[in-house]
């Protein structure tokens, strides 16, 4: 057997069954940490019936796309109905990073690699993966009873014998489902982002073009996420309320910056709360939301509540144009600018797709008494919060187009010849 055969074999080797149960494992365990102590942060520790576990199980489950059914139960003379859509996009961001870690490790120092290897290591992961998701699932379940308090709804519940329940269980196929394509995306992104990846020789003509962008718009989030902690520490620091802080940035620091990104673009979300409900964002945005039935939350409306709002144009002007050299930077010196400025257009565009498709927010709650209504108060909610999903490309379409042109501008004396290609030309 020839040295080079022994060699390839040998990294074979490194990306098989055991790696593959150390990427899930270690995966799992770093987003069940995020989410147990943001819960706890939350003041989750406290529910009744030894539930945190469940609920953790149900944060992790719903941070990879999986579906939480609420249920609820009030007895024969009075009605309960909830929902809830929410991903807590921390949780959802560290298992990606060290996923995505743990599936590039044994592919170092490799130039090239043929699709069935990479599509075998993938599908180890895979199938490791919806067993734990399986096991997840299967897990995340359980019943609440809640308590009427004093006065007439105490009285009413004690007359008609109304013990109201609201549960959670997992939709078990759907869960699944959503959890294998999150891992794809995952997986694919984590490939368009390293330069140093091996890929098929059939697709190394594209990441010239793709692989510069997809850092650029990794590195944007990442910026974005990374600012809010900076914030919410000073603020933490200053203002107290560490406790809340700490649960912000464990649960949804990505939910609030990501939407501050869009909005800065000058894209419009709509939304309302009312209700016990609330959403981990500044007072600004809670006043806002609360102003009306459908509120209308975009730069004109919270400048209206407080004018340092506009300073968000120009920290999105900055963190893009930063984004956009980057991309040039790290790309081919034969590259022209206006093929810089379609790529970062479609680049952006595809980013702020996501983000409105996973920043989307809804939850109701409402228990009605011999079919009277909602009865409000502690009992009854709603609060929904989604985007205008369109305008909100078209925006970044062409803030892309031209950051990306400025940024390929700014990049001409530090760009080589090759650039993006000395990550695998080895």
């Amino acid at each position: 057997m020839s040295l080079r055969t022994r060699s390839d074999q040998a990294v074979l080797a490194r990306h098989g069954w055991l790696h593959a149960v150390a990427t899930v494992l270690g995966a799992l365990i770093a987003m069940a940490v995020v989410a147990a102590l943001g819960l706890w942060a939350a003041g989750a520790a406290d529910l009744p019936d030894n539930a945190f576990p469940r609920v953790v199980a149900a944060t992790v489950v719903t941070a990879v796309g999986g579906t939480i059914e609420l249920s609820g139960n009030a007895g024969g003379l009075a009605d309960t109905n909830a929902g809830l859509t929410v991903i807590p996009l921390s949780v959802t961001l560290v298992g990606a990073l060290v996923l995505g870690a743990g599936f590039l490790r044994p592919l170092r120092h490799r130039a090239v690699t043929g699709a069935g290897e990479l599509a075998g290591w993938a599908a180890r992961i895979a199938v490791l993966w919806l067993l734990a998701l399986l096991g997840l699932a299967l897990a995340a379940r359980q019943t609440f009873q809640l308590s009427l308090g004093e006065g007439t709804l105490s009285d009413l519940g004690e007359l008609f014998g109304v013990s109201p329940e609201v549960g959670f269980t997992t939709d078990v196929i759907p869960t699944l489902f959503f959890g294998l394509l999150w891992l794809a995306g995952v997986l694919v992104v984590t490939l368009a982002v390293s330069r140093g990846a091996p890929l098929p020789a059939r697709l190394l003509r594209f990441q010239a073009s793709v692989r510069p962008a997809a850092y650029a718009m990794v590195a944007l989030l990442l910026a974005y996420v990374v600012l809010g902690v900076l914030i919410a520490l000073v603020v933490a620091a200053t203002r107290g309320h560490a406790a809340e802080t700490l649960a912000v940035i464990l649960l949804g620091m990505p939910n609030l910056m990501w939407l501050t990104l869009t909005i800065g673009l000058g894209a419009t979300w709509n939304g309302r709360v009312e209700g016990p409900f609330g959403l981990p964002m500044p007072r600004v945005l809670d006043e806002v939301l609360r102003s009306s039935d459908t509120a209308t939350l975009n730069l004109s409306t919270l400048a209206e509540q407080d004018g340092r709002v506009w300073w968000l144009l120009v920290v999105n002007a900055v963190l893009l144009l930063a984004a956009a050299f980057v991309m040039a930077a790290r790309s081919p010196a034969r590259t022209r600018a206006w093929q810089h400025a379609v790529h970062m257009a479609v680049a952006l565009a595809l980013t702020v797709l996501m983000i409105c498709l996973v920043g989307r927010i809804s939850a109701h709650y409402g228990l009605s008494v011999l079919g009277i209504g909602d009865l409000g108060g502690d009992l009854g909610g709603d609060l929904f919060l989604k985007p205008e999903l369109w305008s909100a490309v078209g925006l970044a379409l062409l803030w892309g187009l031209v950051t990306g042109f400025l940024g390929a501008l700014l990049a001409r004396p530090v760009r080589r010849r090759g650039a993006a290609g000395n990550g695998w030309k080895r």
